[in-house]
């Protein structure tokens, strides 16, 4: 069985139950050392072999896969697998193979910088969407015409921008586009690591507070009016508004449980 685990952002104590229980029971463990920490490998039994694929292809990774056709190996992916997790290739190798795998989710980094900013990235009336992206760089053929950083920003949503970090000014001019200069942002380091860093910032600001960290790896910022000012009141635990498991009360009203 070939398990591809999220290890989570980065702290050993946020990968999930299952993905621990599947490191230590690993015979073979493939890990990043540029994206995961070290402290993730305490899971492991002592005797398992351990590869790091900092330096390794797709090809060296199957081959490993390959050499070891009896053994439970574990792919350790920072975050959660299927967010920029290149596991697409490696799952179509398994199935032509007919070897057994599945996937262990992880806490992904954006819920780790949300936590560590403290704010709810969907508020009401403010935005209620979330986009996931990236600048194109030495991939930029992977990137469909119209996922551009500037078409998200034009939404007005709460967005993400994973590996971009090293191109701060075109980071910058992409979400002027569509945000204002004022527009709330937040660049979030090594989210759970011992030395993680959060630096609050405005788009305007971006390029000079993101170079002045000096991170150009493991850094997400997180863009979008949801990340500052008061919130509406959410509609769901309003007391005039019912639903199948509450029924509507009065303000102020204690609904009890019924005897």
């Amino acid at each position: 069985m070939i398990a591809f685990v999220g290890a989570g952002p980065g702290a050993p104590d946020l990968i999930t139950l299952r993905g621990r229980d599947r490191l230590a029971g690993a015979d073979v463990v493939i890990w990043a050392s540029s994206l995961v920490p070290q402290a993730l490998l305490s899971h492991c039994r002592a005797d398992a072999a351990v590869h790091d694929s900092a330096a390794m292809t797709l090809e060296d990774v199957l081959g490993v896969y390959a050499a070891n056709p009896d053994a439970a190996i574990v792919r350790l992916h920072s975050g959660d697998p299927s967010i920029y997790g290149a596991i697409q290739e490696q799952i179509d190798w398994c199935v032509e193979q007919g070897r057994d795998f599945e996937i262990v989710p992880g806490v992904s980094s954006l819920a780790a910088a949300a936590a560590l900013v403290g704010r709810e990235l969907t508020i009401p009336r403010v935005s209620q969407s979330v986009v996931l992206t990236r600048l194109p760089g030495r991939t930029s053929a992977s990137m469909p015409e119209r996922e551009t950083i500037a078409a998200f920003a034009a939404t007005g949503c709460t967005m993400a921008v994973f590996l971009s970090a090293a191109r701060p000014v075109e980071l910058r001019e992409e979400l002027l586009t569509g945000y204002g200069p004022d527009t709330p942002a937040a660049i979030v380091v090594r989210a759970s690591w011992d030395d993680e860093q959060v630096v609050l910032s405005t788009v305007g600001r971006l390029a000079d507070d993101l170079r002045a960290t000096g991170a150009t790896t493991t850094v997400l910022v997180l863009v979008g009016p949801a990340l500052t000012g008061a919130a509406p009141r959410s509609h769901l635990y309003l007391p005039a508004y019912a639903h199948k498991f509450r029924r509507r009360s009065a303000p102020g009203t204690t609904i009890g449980r019924p005897a």
